[in-house]
């Protein structure tokens, strides 16, 4: 039992860990080739345009293979999506349409959804992604690290660590349509009996956002034996969750008071190649391009010890202008695109606003602790094996191999 001594990380060696109040969960996705996501939609219509055109040993080089994945491999089609399911080396058909993902903790992007493109696309993750499910996704255990330790998504997530440490994604519902929440059986009602009939599958979330840490042994999530404390967390979760979500689910997009919102100053340039911070007087420069006001908790907001906004802006420029590149991760935008700039503003926005509520997580973890121990007492622990499993959705059919329908 080491592992659970290391899980309080305040000294505390009894503290719940995510894995077993949230108990399903799934490794990050796998693409293989690098080419199948891009910060802009309009790169990967290109990118398919050009590999779909391409003759048969041409297409082989361009595609990359893999163990897993080939021009030849025959694959199911991914859930939700009409794609098809012959061999890609016999495809001549349109792109299909490509999806938007968070990729990493704060990066929306896109992603070409066939499943024939990619390693480990997690089809139990695209069989419960719908307008009820959020995800949370774990960034993974790096020492000394103080950003967050989850992020929540209504996109789907691919799981990706700045850091290169990889935690799971952990969906809300583990069927469609909201139902059947991801929590240890028995959980939901220990906490309204401790705190009342208003605990609900979606405060159990913005406590675990509010209060989670990370530790050696996996995430740990101090449950308050404390109404008032509990409370207090939830109430910040839903602030958290409101922030990240950008809008999705109804909500607003994330916005700071009028005197603090940050502006173009001076446009982006086309090929902007250096990112810089000034805090004297909150300016963001992109080589002549200035935004500002920045805060410096934006700028300063890191996850696994990587700053957000420089690895944002490194992911669109770093390639940018290399004529020399060769595969289908040179097919990109050759300008900055109009597109980014709206997208860093409210990433700029969204970082700010979450630096300014960390004070506010002091204390959760202080006073009386509903321990992993009580849990077990009360039989929610140890979890069943089969809470950590996928649940079985029967109520539709999925096109398998060279279209054949799946059985699920």
């Amino acid at each position: 039992m080491a592992a659970r001594a290391a899980a309080g990380t305040g000294g505390d060696d009894d503290t719940p860990l995510l894995d077993d109040l949230m108990p399903w969960s799934v490794r990050p996705l796998r693409t293989g080739r690098p080419w199948v996501t891009a910060p802009d939609a309009g790169s990967l219509k290109a990118r398919w345009e050009r590999l779909a055109r391409a003759e048969a040993a041409e297409r082989e080089r361009l595609f990359r293979p893999t163990r897993s994945r080939t021009p030849q491999t025959a694959v199911a089609a991914l859930p939700g999506q009409a794609t098809s399911t012959g061999r890609f080396a016999r495809e001549t058909g349109p792109c299909p349409e490509p999806v938007r993902i968070l990729h990493g903790p704060f990066d929306e992007q896109w992603l070409l959804p066939d499943h024939r493109l990619i390693d480990a696309a997690r089809p139990e993750l695209w069989r419960v992604a719908d307008g009820h499910q959020l995800f949370v996704v774990e960034h993974g255990y790096v020492p000394q690290d103080t950003g967050p330790a989850l992020s929540v998504t209504a996109l789907l997530p691919d799981g990706h660590s700045p850091a290169g440490r990889p935690g799971r994604i952990r969906p809300l519902y583990r069927r469609p349509g909201g139902l059947e929440p991801n929590l240890a059986p028995g959980l939901l009602a220990l906490l309204r009996a401790r705190h009342g009939d208003a605990v609900t599958d979606r405060s159990v979330l913005a406590w675990t956002l509010a209060a989670a840490r990370p530790s050696p042994a996996g995430c740990a999530v101090p449950l308050p034996a404390e109404t008032e404390r509990w409370s207090a967390g939830v109430e910040l979760g839903q602030e958290l969750l409101r922030l990240q979500l950008r809008g999705a689910r109804g909500g607003e997009r994330p916005r700071l008071p009028g005197g603090r919102r940050p502006y173009v100053r001076a446009a982006v340039p086309p090929v902007p190649t250096a990112l810089e911070y000034d805090p004297d007087d909150e300016t963001l420069t992109l080589d002549t391009g200035r935004i500002s006001p920045v805060p410096a908790g934006a700028w300063e907001f890191r996850v696994g010890g990587v700053r957000m906004l420089e690895l944002w802006f490194e992911r669109r420029t770093a390639a940018a202008g290399a004529q020399d590149m060769d595969g289908l991760e040179a097919v990109r935008p050759r300008a900055w695109l109009q597109e980014w700039t709206s997208e860093l503003l409210e990433l700029i926005t969204v970082l700010a606003l979450l630096d300014g509520l960390r004070p506010r997580r002091e204390g959760l973890a202080d006073g009386p602790q509903i321990t992993a121990d009580d849990l077990r007492a009360a039989g929610v622990l140890p979890v069943p094996v089969t809470a950590r499993r996928p649940a079985s959705v029967l109520d539709h059919q999925e096109e398998g191999p060279d279209g054949q329908f799946a059985l699920l």
